[in-house]
């Protein structure tokens, strides 16, 4: 009887939940996306084909048993999906509003490849886990048998939590470090609300705090403590900082006023969302209202940039990527997102250098054509002799990504091992790094990359340390 219930997806068509308007959404930072009822994510869930091998399963970083929670939905029995979809996901509310389902599991939806359309996977993930908040489902962290073994994590972005519920739920105990006075990371202040309300995030953190993680913020490791106090209070450190130093254009004027940096601008947002004081945005300075924005970028954060700009009020908002559309890095969804919100997408164009002087006027802007593929088998973009223009600016984002920042300089630690990258070297399946007792996990590793993938590695490290902490101390200290 239960099986009648799935494999519906040659009679029910694919539908996501609605998303509000653009010309009202445009003007508030609230989520896009209306919640999905009852009966929509159940009828929604009964489209899975329970195929055999589940592809969306194994496309997903965390590899969540997706068939299995779709069916119980489909099924009704909603309290337990949630908490199958809990079992390998420590944040399935943030996964399900942020993750770029259309490149991992609905992308690899095997009802997608026959033309019948993607179980939309996302919403129904995140219908599950904010109906579990809601009817208290979410149970407090509760350790069986509390441990005297401490372990530190550098760095409270999603990484670093994954890694903070797994080992405090094994009893150890944890104290989490984090420059900003938010955790959360770029959860907290890199990602804008429309796209992930901030109480979502905090909910998670206070059930952390709540389940016994101690939280040392406003706490820069190299300034405020140094990585060897911090690493001789604990038995092992988990270093889970991300990356946070900006690619910036080697260009003409890129020094002058109202030429910013991506995370700068979108920080000073949602700070500014929380309520507090942002000399920087009140100033004009990392403020869009009225002016005439130029992001440069063609990754999701630019998409958060320029979607950005338009609620703050800019006059007009363009997107300057020197590929094409077909090309981009970040999600095809959040360039729709964009594009119904008002953003003009300037394809194939370049920065060569900024006008004005002190303060920036204008974009000088290089017209591109794409080439022969590189290494990666993207074309590369090639530039066009004599198509040089002049793109009016009041306010220019550089939006080109994330780089590592010196880790062994700022912290004191020469004798930890990076790679030529600026990454730290940590190996791949127990993410241990040279030092004794000490791991890396998420960006810090892999490079800037996405949400799901920090929380997995952050998952994998927690269980390597839980084994290190178990070796005999002759052992441990080799």
């Amino acid at each position: 009887m239960a099986g009648q219930k799935m494999l519906k997806f040659v009679t029910l068509s694919k539908e996501t939940p609605p998303k509000r308007d653009a010309e009202l959404r445009s003007h508030d930072f609230d989520e896009i996306y209306r919640q999905f009822a009852v009966d929509k994510a159940a009828e929604q869930a009964s489209r899975c084909s329970q195929c055999g091998v589940p592809f969306c399963q194994s496309h997903c970083p965390l590899h969540n048993n997706i068939p299995d929670w779709l069916r119980l939905t489909a099924e009704g029995r909603l309290e337990e999906a949630y908490e199958l979809s809990q079992a390998t996901n420590t944040f399935p509310e943030i996964c399900g509003r942020i993750c770029p389902q259309d490149r991992l599991c609905e992308g690899n939806c095997v009802i997608e490849q026959s033309g019948h359309g993607t179980v939309t996977i996302g919403s129904i993930e995140r219908y599950l886990t904010d109906k579990a908040w809601e009817m208290g489902w979410v149970k407090p962290i509760k350790a069986y048998t509390e441990r005297m073994e401490s372990v530190g994590i550098i760095g409270a972005g999603p990484g670093g939590l994954a890694a903070a519920d797994v080992l405090r739920r094994a009893g150890v105990q944890v104290t989490v470090y984090d420059r900003y006075d938010r955790a959360g990371g770029l959860l907290t202040y890199g990602i804008p609300g429309f796209k992930l309300e901030k109480p979502v995030v905090m909910q998670r953190i206070e059930q952390l705090e709540l389940g016994g993680v101690s939280f040392v913020l406003n706490c820069k490791v190299g300034e405020d403590l140094t990585f060897d106090a911090i690493r001789g209070q604990h038995d092992a450190i988990l270093i889970a900082t991300g990356v946070y130093k900006a690619r910036d254009i080697e260009a003409p004027g890129v020094g002058a006023k109202g030429v910013v940096r991506a995370l700068d601008y979108l920080t000073a947002s949602n700070r500014k969302s929380f309520g507090d004081d942002v000399p920087e945005f009140d100033s004009g300075e990392l403020n869009a209202e009225g002016k005439r924005v130029v992001v440069i970028g063609g990754g999701d954060t630019a998409m958060d940039c320029v979607r950005t700009a338009i609620r703050q009020g800019a006059t007009s908002v363009k997107c300057l990527y020197r590929r094409d559309k077909a090309n981009m890095p970040g999600s095809q969804r959040e360039t729709q997102n964009a594009e119904e919100e008002g953003v003009e997408f300037v394809w194939l164009s370049a920065p060569k250098g900024f006008t004005g002087g002190t303060a920036v006027e204008g974009v000088m802007v290089q017209k591109m054509r794409l080439g022969s593929p590189d290494s990666s088998g993207r074309q590369t973009p090639e530039l066009i002799e004599g198509a040089d223009y002049i793109e009016p600016a009041d306010l220019v984002v550089q939006a080109l990504g994330f780089e590592p920042e010196a880790i062994q300089t700022l912290w004191g630690v020469p004798d930890l091992a990076v790679t030529r990258w600026g990454t730290i070297k940590a190996d791949f399946r127990t993410h241990a790094t040279n030092l004794p007792g000490v791991y890396a996990a998420g960006d810090i590793v892999r490079g800037a990359s996405l949400v799901v993938w920090a929380i997995r590695d952050g998952r994998e490290a927690a269980d390597s340390i839980l084994a290190y902490l178990a070796q005999p101390a002759s052992v441990a200290a080799e």
